[in-house]
């Protein structure tokens, strides 16, 4: 094969991962739930910001007391939150997760982030997206669900990015538990270093790494390659220099609530190491690895391909143990 050659198989295999990292998409549990719907409240709700409305969907089981409620914050990127991307096709993770809950009595919000399907009024412009905007909204909409008499404890669970958004507005929103699944502990910025350095021919891995540079200090960098826009396209930078400030590790380690670590064996986009240095920097969470879990909840080898077509499948099953561990760390807390 020659070097030409070589470098476009680089190039598309950096191109598919590229897609994978930034889809970044959302949660789940392997149990296909078939119960009776006359026996959950389904309907849609709203927050008003102030800055924008935000869109989202409640299941409420039907209960004579106060029933534990989960919010659940999608991962980076235009994530719905159903836990589709139109960059990377449907799973329906996130819906299909709350619903695991509500079979198991635990009511649930998900929500469209601001800038995204139904809340994209709110934020419609990226380059006006901040971290610390999607933190200030995951508080108002727990506000919101402490507020009504239906509902008991509440639990914020963050998935991939979201987990940040979720450690860092549960002491705000004096939460009762937190779930990190797939949460990096690193900056974030050091984890696109990681994911991309075996992924792109040396002149985009230098190009990468110098975009990250600039953003890391503060600095936006508009000459970027189209190979690399899907992940540092002008509109999006000040979104990533926001993020890039943050240490979750750090955050993490600052939370005082009951936790739950889950991460997979084979995900691709963040790795067993993350979920062991969170778990080192607040060591009375919990900590469940399952094996063979990828970065959407489903159980699929380390095959490139086979990891890529898993974010498109809303068939494949979700891994069963993450509903195991996800309810039992719920049901402690409702109990305590």
């Amino acid at each position: 094969m020659g070097v030409c050659e070589s470098n476009r198989h680089l190039v598309n295999d950096g191109v598919m991962m590229l897609r994978v990292i930034a889809l970044s998409l959302t949660l789940m549990t392997g149990l296909l739930c078939n119960f009776a719907q006359a026996t959950v409240l389904q309907r849609p709700v709203s927050l008003d910001t102030g800055s924008g409305e935000l869109f989202g969907s409640m299941l409420l089981p039907k209960s004579d007391t106060p029933v534990p409620v989960v919010l659940i914050i999608s991962g980076s990127g235009p994530t719905d939150r159903n836990g589709n991307n139109p960059e990377g096709g449907n799973n329906d993770s996130l819906k299909r997760l709350a619903w695991v809950l509500a079979k198991h009595n635990i009511a649930s919000v998900r929500y469209d982030k601001r800038g995204v399907a139904a809340s994209l009024a709110a934020t419609p412009d990226e380059r006006n997206l901040t971290l610390e905007a999607y933190v200030a909204d995951a508080v108002a909409w727990g506000k919101q669900l402490k507020s009504d008499p239906r509902l008991g404890p509440l639990i914020l669970l963050g998935h991939s990015e979201g987990a940040l958004v979720a450690t860092l507005a549960a002491p705000q929103v004096d939460a009762a538990g937190l779930i990190s699944l797939s949460g990096s502990a690193r900056p974030v910025d050091q984890v696109l270093r990681q994911q991309l350095s075996h992924r792109l021919p040396p002149q985009l891995l230098l190009r990468s790494n110098e975009l990250l540079d600039s953003l890391k200090a503060g600095q936006v960098d508009t000459d970027v390659p189209p190979a690399l826009q899907v992940i540092f396209r002008p509109s999006v930078q000040p979104y990533l220099i926001s993020l890039f400030r943050q240490d979750p590790a750090a955050a993490f380690a600052r939370v005082k609530i009951p936790a739950l670590i889950v991460q997979g064996s084979n995900d691709m986009q963040v790795g067993v190491g993350d979920a062991q240095m969170l778990k080192a920097a607040k060591p009375d969470a919990q900590l469940a690895v399952i094996e063979g879990m990828n970065h959407v909840m489903r159980i699929v080898p380390n095959d490139i391909k086979r990891q890529v077509a898993s974010y498109k499948d809303p068939q494949l099953p979700l891994a069963a143990e993450l509903g195991t561990r996800i309810l039992g760390f719920i049901d402690a807390i409702a109990r305590s």
